[in-house]
């Protein structure tokens, strides 16, 4: 793989705010871009944890309306998009207040361009699709690892063919991210372990993509860093602050880098699995991610040893590196473990050797390929 610092790259990002307490500034951000009427999306989960109600204390002390629309599942279904668009048109709003992690944000982000364009969401699957910009759109993620606040990526669930799809557009990339540690503190365990290695995940298949640039190298790296540092010690001390911060800027850093850059293999091989399988798109990038490394690593060797090295010294590769990390986290599962068949690895395979995200992988992989990686991970 051959990457020159003199490359053209283009590097898209939002207004983020970082702090404790930047979820109370909801309301101000949302009066600022002009929004009268809100829609403020988030899910049952996050609601039941205070967070909606946080958000929307915020918005009421603005003098801002809002409507809640909390039908969104993990996996966030077209669906959904469309009852939500019906009810941001119904309400006659006029902008999208988020709270959550990347499924209410993808299906928020679905909804504002679904709604600015009165168009079914399918319609926008792939690069630079969408012609007309969404409303503006407030995201306070109350998780560390999808990155969906900062991204040009929205990734939905078609239920009818079973399959993920993936919009990408600067449309999609929100207005503005208020980054507060504070709603990760409930998150659980199993949550924070998935979304922190999605973040790791981002930043390892950003770092060597093909797309990649200095840019973006130097975001992915610090994200590398910052997850091997703090994603333990978080799940072991989950109340503190200091350190879900830590994971927050990770999930931050690698949001800017795979934006960017964008991913590879392990990512279309994870939308492949978890629109098949409705899994967890964190734990799919789990068990696929070091499968991944190791098919990838002769095409970017000094990248990938770069990676190893961050994990610390040793003659294991960096793919056994990620494994022996992901394992200490307390995800040892295999493919089969969650459920998944071994008769379905083909179709699995031809799905994720559409997905766009393969087009930035540093290896070319025939479905052969991918089929083979999909084995090792059983």
């Amino acid at each position: 793989m051959s990457i020159s610092q003199l490359d053209l790259r283009k590097f898209v990002a939002p207004e983020f705010i970082c702090g404790y307490g930047a979820l109370q500034l909801a309301g101000r951000y949302a009066r600022n871009f002009g929004m009268k009427q809100v829609l403020l999306v988030t899910d049952p989960g996050v609601r039941a944890a205070g967070w909606a109600d946080a958000v929307a204390e915020s918005l009421a002390e603005a003098d801002i309306a809002f409507t809640v629309f909390d039908s969104v599942s993990a996996n966030p279904r077209t669906r959904q998009v469309m009852a939500g668009m019906e009810v941001y048109r119904s309400e006659e709003c006029n902008g999208i207040v988020v709270v959550g992690g990347g499924s209410p944000m993808d299906c928020a982000k679905g909804i504002g361009v679904a709604s600015s364009n009165m168009r079914d969401i399918l319609t926008f699957e792939g690069v630079d699709r969408v012609p007309v910009s969404a409303p503006p759109l407030i995201c306070i993620p109350t998780t560390a690892g999808s990155s969906a606040d900062v991204s040009q990526f929205a990734i939905l669930t078609d239920e009818g063919e079973k399959r993920k799809i993936a919009i990408i557009s600067k449309a999609l990339v929100p207005d503005v991210s208020l980054l507060d540690p504070e709603p990760l503190t409930t998150m659980s365990r199993d949550l924070t372990a998935d979304t922190g290695v999605d973040a790791l995940s981002h930043a390892i298949e950003a770092y060597v993509s093909n797309a990649s640039s200095p840019m973006t190298d130097v975001h992915a790296l610090e994200a590398i860093r910052l997850v091997t540092s703090a994603l333990p010690a978080a799940l072991e001390e989950p109340g503190d602050l200091d350190l879900r911060f830590s994971t927050l800027l990770a999930s931050l850093h690698a949001g800017l880098a795979f934006s960017n850059a964008s991913v590879g293999a392990a990512h279309a091989m994870a939308h492949s699995l978890g629109g098949a399988c409705d899994l967890a798109h964190g734990r799919c990038n789990a068990l696929l991610l070091e499968h991944v490394m190791a098919a990838n690593y002769e095409a970017a060797p000094d990248r990938y040893d770069r990676i190893g090295a961050i994990f610390g010294p040793g003659r294991v590769t960096p793919a056994e590196k990620v494994a022996a990390f992901r394992r200490s986290l307390g995800i040892t599962e295999t493919l089969a473990d969650v459920g998944v068949r071994e008769d379905t690895i083909p179709a699995l395979a031809r799905c994720a050797y559409a997905d766009p995200c393969m087009v930035t992988n540093p290896r070319s992989l025939a479905c052969d390929d991918i089929e083979r990686i999909y084995e090792h991970a059983f």
